[in-house]
């Protein structure tokens, strides 16, 4: 199966030339590691001198890869996003090719969810234009979602490789949900309640 790839510009022309310019890119730097079942995503957009390439690939169900560059030449823009992708695969080839094996089995115990864009507090606070309902937050935007099943190093990876603050997963050792996120010292946190509910259970 070919790469499925969409180029967009965000209030700009997108010409052909740079489309296939970044399938090449991928296919080299990606497809490599995945031979196919690759859907990616490039959106382009210019502000001043510099432009930016956001790119989203995904492999497979499940596996989200994300990275943002910028750049005068919107080639090295996509060659740079393109590139820190495969970074980040080449750090974690291994354990993909283990979590694509080990995934199979568990593609059903994803938990449905919903996932809500809530609106920002404005910064005047007198400025009641805005004010939430019976003090509730006003949602900006409502989505469709699943909670993975993985294991907690399968959830640092996934984290990593889609450049997320924060991750929400089913543990696969015991069906309780947990959160791995970044900390501001550079570590990653890991919160299990299970963990608390057995110390409790010891006492």
């Amino acid at each position: 199966m070919a790469m499925q790839l969409r180029v967009t510009g965000k209030q700009m022309d997108v010409g052909d030339a740079l489309r296939t310019h970044i399938e090449e890119s991928l296919t080299t730097l990606v497809g490599k590691y995945f031979g196919d079942g690759i859907e990616a995503h490039a959106v382009i957009a210019r502000e001043a001198h510099l432009y930016t390439c956001d790119l989203q690939v995904h492999v497979g169900r499940g596996i989200l890869m994300q990275s943002s560059e910028k750049d005068a030449d919107v080639y090295k823009a996509a060659d740079k996003a393109a590139e820190r992708i495969a970074k980040r695969m080449r750090r974690y080839k291994r354990r993909l090719n283990d979590h694509h094996a080990s995934a199979k089995g568990r593609i059903d115990q994803a938990i449905e969810a919903r996932s809500y864009i809530l609106q920002s507090e404005p910064e005047d606070h007198e400025d009641t234009s805005s004010e939430h309902h019976d003090g509730q937050p006003v949602v900006v935007a409502e989505m469709a979602t699943e909670i993975p099943t993985l294991t907690v190093g399968e959830a640092v990876m996934r984290m990593d490789l889609a450049e997320l603050p924060t991750l929400m997963f089913r543990n696969s050792a015991h069906g309780g949900l947990n959160v791995v996120y970044r900390r501001n010292d550079g570590h990653i946190g890991w919160i299990d309640p299970r963990q608390t509910e057995a110390a409790v259970a010891a006492e």
